[in-house]
C-alpha cells in the first residue's frame, strides 16, 4: 500500500492527494458553507506530480480520500541516452531508467547524484 486514508477537511495546499490513481499536488482548496440540508463541500484543484495534468474535484468535507506516500530518494547517474538515464539508487543499489526532463539535460552527466521521487510504482527526476 502506497497511500493512507484521510478526510478532505484535513487537506491543505501544497500537500498531496490521489486523484484518478495519480499522485497530485494540491494548488487550491475552497470550501463552501453547509447548506440547509447538506454538509460543507470542498473544491480541490491539483496538478499531477508525474504527468503535470490539472485535475479538479468536489467532495464533502467529511469524505474519506487517499493521500499518496511519496518517497524522496537519491540516486547516481550511471549513463545517459538522448531521452533517459540509467540510475542506481544510493541505498538499495537497484538500477532503473527514468526519462530526463528538458530542464536537467545540461546538468545530468554520469556520476552526478540526483533526487528522485517514487510513488504508486512511478518515478520522476526532481533535482540534479
Amino acid at each position: 500500500m502506497t497511500w493512507q486514508d484521510s478526510e478532505v477537511r484535513e487537506l491543505k495546499e501544497n500537500k498531496y492527494i490521489l486523484l484518478d490513481d495519480e499522485p497530485c499536488k494540491i494548488v487550491e482548496i475552497t470550501t463552501s458553507k453547509p447548506g440547509k440540508h447538506g454538509e460543507a463541500k470542498a473544491r480541490i484543484v491539483a496538478i499531477g506530480v508525474f504527468d503535470n495534468t490539472k485535475r479538479s474535484v468536489v467532495y464533502p468535507t467529511k469524505h474519506k480520500i487517499k493521500v499518496p506516500i511519496i518517497e524522496k530518494k537519491t540516486a547516481q547517474i550511471l549513463s545517459i541516452t538522448q531521452t533517459e538515464g540509467l540510475f542506481m539508487d544510493m541505498e538499495t543499489f537497484e538500477q532503473f531508467n527514468i526519462p530526463i526532463p528538458e530542464e536537467f539535460k545540461e546538468k545530468a552527466v554520469s556520476g552526478v547524484e540526483v533526487e528522485y521521487w517514487e510513488s504508486m510504482g512511478k518515478r520522476k527526476l526532481m533535482r540534479v
